[in-house]
C-alpha cells in the first residue's frame, strides 16, 4: 500500500472511532455496537484504534451500570419522600434537567443517583420531601471553621506552610470473593502520597498486606503501592498500603496590585495548552469565559471572576469519569457537577485565559472526632509573582467578611488532604495491563488479572486513618519515600 493509501486509511479509520464515540455519546449503543464490529474486522487498524473501539464497548457496559432506572424505578424512589408527587411535575423536573437521563437505544435511562441528586438541584423538588429529611452530608472543611482561621493567623508573618497534621493511614483494596477463578494472580494498585514539599513531607511507609508491597517513584505523578496475591476460592482478595505522613496547612496572601502576566516561560508551557479529551478549547468553552471575564486582565482578578463563575455550579454526584467524553465540557452543560468536573472545567477556563493551572486530587478527612473522609479534586494556578498557589473551586467561598477567609481556597488549603495525583490519566508503575476503572482519577485503586480489568462493582475500598501528635511527639517510620519493597507492617 502506497503512503497516500496508508494515510486514507488511517484518516479512514480514525473517523471510523470518531463516528462510535459519538454513537455512544448519542445513546445509540445498537449503532455503535455494529460499527464496533466492522471496525475490528477491518485490516487498516492500529493497535490503539482496535483498544479505543474496545473501550467504547466497555464504556457503555459501564454506562448501563450508571443508568439502571427506567422511569417507573425512578418515580418509585421519588415517591418514597415524596408519596403525592404527580407524574406531571415529575416530567417537568425531567425536561429542565433536573433528573439526569440518557436515551439508550430509544429508552429513557435515569443515572443511579439522580434522585438524591434532584433534591440538591432542585430547591422545590427539597422542599416537597415529607420528614424526616436527613440533612445533606457536608466535609468540616466545607464551612468557615476555626482551622481556616488558624491557618490565616499562623501565615501572617509571610509563611506559606503552618498548621501541620500528622496522620497514619491505611486503604485497602477487597476484590470480592470468586471474582477471579481460584489459584489465578491478582494485582493491585493502592493509592499512595506523592512527597510535596511545603505541603505533604515525612512519609513512612509502615507496611504492606500482602507483604512485598511495591511504591511507585516518588515522581510518579499518580502514585500507587503496587500488590500481587493469589485468589482463594471462596474467600475476599484483600490489599492494603499502611503509611504516616504530616500535611501542612497552606495560604498565599495574595495583593492583586503585584500579579503580572504569565512569563514566557517554557516550564508553564504544558499548563497552559489542550489536554484531550477533558480540556479543549471549545467555542462553547471560549463564549463563557468572555461572558464572564470581560475587560478583565489581572491575572488574579480574573482567576476570581471564573472560580466565582465555576463556585456557582450546584455540585451532585458523579457518574463514573470513564463514561464522560469531554468533562470539562459535561460540567459547563449539565446544569451540576462534582469536584473533579469542576476542577476540570476552572482549569480549561484558566489555561483558556493565559493562566497555567494544573491538577491535584486525593482524599480529605476530619479530625478523629468528627469521623468524615471521601475523596476530592482540586488544584493549582499559577500567579506571577508569587508562584503555584492552590484552588479549591468545589469548596468555594466561605462565609465570611474577611477576604482572607472568604476567598481561603483560592490561595490557599487546610491540612486535612492527601494529595495522591499532580495530574489525570498518568501511566501507574508498574503499568496495568488492561483498561482501568477509572480512566482520569486514582483515589480507590485499581484492581485487574490476565483475565481482564475487576471494575469497581467486583471490590471494594477503605480509608482508615488515625491523627497523630505533631511536633517532638509525633510518630514516625522514617523516612522511606522511596521505590522501595517492604515486609509487613512494623508500625
Amino acid at each position: 500500500m502506497g503512503m497516500a493509501a496508508t494515510a486514507h486509511a488511517g484518516t479512514k479509520a480514525a473517523d471510523a472511532v470518531d463516528a462510535v464515540t459519538s454513537k455512544v455519546d448519542r445513546g445509540d449503543f445498537g449503532g455503535a455496537e455494529s460499527a464496533i464490529a466492522t471496525a475490528l474486522a477491518a485490516a487498516d487498524l492500529t493497535v490503539e484504534q482496535q483498544q479505543a473501539l474496545r473501550f467504547e464497548r466497555e464504556r457503555m457496559r459501564r454506562i448501563h451500570l450508571d443508568f439502571t432506572l427506567d422511569r417507573a424505578a425512578a418515580l418509585a424512589q421519588v415517591r418514597k419522600s415524596i408519596p403525592d408527587l404527580r407524574d406531571a411535575e415529575f416530567d417537568a423536573w425531567d425536561r429542565a434537567g433536573l433528573v439526569e437521563r440518557m436515551d439508550i437505544d430509544g429508552q429513557p435511562r435515569y443515572f443511579k443517583r439522580a434522585v438524591s441528586n434532584l433534591y440538591r438541584l432542585s430547591p422545590d423538588a427539597a422542599a416537597r420531601r415529607a420528614p424526616p429529611v436527613k440533612p445533606f452530608s457536608e466535609g468540616p472543611n466545607e464551612q468557615l471553621n476555626a482551622h481556616h482561621a488558624e491557618v490565616v493567623a499562623a501565615a501572617r508573618d509571610g509563611a506559606t506552610s503552618v498548621a501541620p497534621r500528622r496522620l497514619r493511614v491505611t486503604q485497602s483494596l477487597v476484590v470480592d470473593a470468586d471474582a477471579v477463578p481460584a489459584g489465578e494472580t491478582v494485582r493491585a494498585w493502592i493509592p499512595y502520597p506523592r512527597a510535596i514539599e511545603g505541603q505533604q513531607q515525612d512519609i513512612g511507609l509502615l507496611g504492606t498486606v500482602p507483604a512485598g508491597g511495591q511504591v511507585a517513584p516518588a515522581d510518579t505523578l499518580q502514585r500507587t503501592a503496587y500488590m500481587e496475591r493469589s485468589a482463594v476460592a471462596g474467600q475476599p482478595t484483600e490489599f492494603s498500603v499502611s503509611y504516616e505522613l504530616t500535611v501542612y496547612g497552606r495560604h498565599f496572601a495574595i495583593d492583586p496590585q503585584r500579579v503580572r502576566a504569565t512569563p514566557d516561560d517554557p516550564a508553564l508551557a504544558p499548563y497552559l495548552r489542550e489536554q484531550a479529551p477533558h480540556i479543549v478549547f471549545s467555542p462553547e468553552l471560549r463564549a463563557f469565559s468572555a461572558k464572564v471575564v470581560g475587560e478583565e486582565t489581572n491575572p488574579y482578578r480574573v482567576s476570581r471572576k471564573l472560580f466565582e463563575a465555576v463556585d456557582r455550579i450546584p455540585w451532585a454526584g458523579a457518574r463514573e469519569y470513564s463514561t464522560i467524553t469531554n468533562i470539562s465540557d459535561y460540567a459547563l452543560h449539565a446544569g451540576h457537577a462534582d469536584c473533579g468536573q469542576q476542577t476540570l472545567l476552572l482549569m480549561a477556563l484558566l489555561r483558556l485565559n493565559g493562566i497555567p493551572a494544573r491538577w491535584q486530587s486525593g482524599w480529605v478527612y476530619s479530625d478523629d472526632a468528627v469521623g468524615y473522609d471521601n475523596m476530592h479534586d482540586w488544584g493549582w494556578l499559577y500567579l506571577a509573582p508569587y508562584g503555584w498557589v492552590p484552588m479549591d473551586v468545589t469548596t468555594g467561598q466561605l462565609a465570611s467578611d474577611d477576604p482572607a477567609l472568604r476567598w481561603f481556597y483560592l490561595g490557599g488549603l487546610d491540612a486535612y488532604r492527601i494529595a495522591f495525583n499532580d495530574d489525570y490519566s498518568r501511566d501507574f508503575v508498574p503499568a496495568k495491563q488492561h483498561f482501568r476503572s477509572e480512566t482520569v482519577d486514582s483515589q480507590r485503586g485499581e484492581a485487574e488479572w490476565r483475565g481482564g480489568n475487576l471494575y469497581f462493582d467486583q471490590w471494594d475500598y477503605r480509608f482508615e486513618w488515625q491523627m497523630l501528635p505533631t511536633g517532638n511527639d509525633a510518630t514516625s517510620a522514617g523516612d522511606n519515600d522511596n521505590n522501595t519493597t517492604v515486609g509487613e507492617t512494623r508500625g
